[in-house]
């Protein structure tokens, strides 16, 4: 499988390395300028400390890098954090940066968008845009990490909330709510 993730400027950093780190498929990583500020300001990372858990990392401004043609192939898109901002352009058609051309591209193509919305309160604009989106078919999932499973640190809320995005894009661990029940 396939995987571009891309993280912008919303705040939640840690989602998107925590996805990175746990999504076992290949992974193509666009970081863009905000991205990689927050990235920096909220985990002291910079973008190249990522570079064991992807394949390949291109630049947000490389609007002639591979995954802008609907000719090469992939599985999903998850953008994780997304900003209302790189919302509002997927939802408008704009593609001025590579992660909102390769969201174009998986819009055209019907590939899966999984949009991890880090942003809260959602204006009636944001909420538009949102429903806009999903009647295409891309997947909205504001960053509310599941209190079922049993919580002991920050990075549990993190992981249960990482561990939804893999199931719906496919790589599903077998554990669920009260999983225990099925076997």
């Amino acid at each position: 499988m396939r995987t571009i993730v891309g993280i912008t400027g919303a705040s939640g950093v840690i989602y998107g390395v925590n996805f990175l780190r746990k999504c076992p498929d290949d992974k193509f990583l666009i970081v863009s300028k905000w991205g990689k500020r927050v990235l920096h300001e909220e985990l002291g990372l910079k973008v190249e400390e990522l570079s064991p858990w992807v394949k390949k990392t291109f630049l947000d401004s490389d609007l002639a890098a591979p995954f802008s043609s609907g000719s090469n192939p992939f599985d999903a898109l998850v953008i994780i954090p997304c900003s209302v901002s790189t919302l509002g352009k997927i939802a408008s058609g704009i593609s001025d940066t590579l992660i909102t051309r390769v969201a174009q591209v998986a819009l055209k193509e019907r590939r899966k968008l999984v949009i991890a919305l880090r942003e809260t309160p959602l204006s009636s604009i944001a909420l538009e845009n949102a429903l806009k989106l999903s009647r295409e078919g891309v997947i909205i999932m504001p960053i509310s990490p599941p209190h079922y499973i049993e919580l002991k640190t920050i990075n549990d809320l993190v992981e249960g909330f990482v561990d939804k995005v893999l199931k719906i894009i496919g790589i599903d661990d077998g554990r669920g709510w009260r999983h225990e029940e099925l076997d």
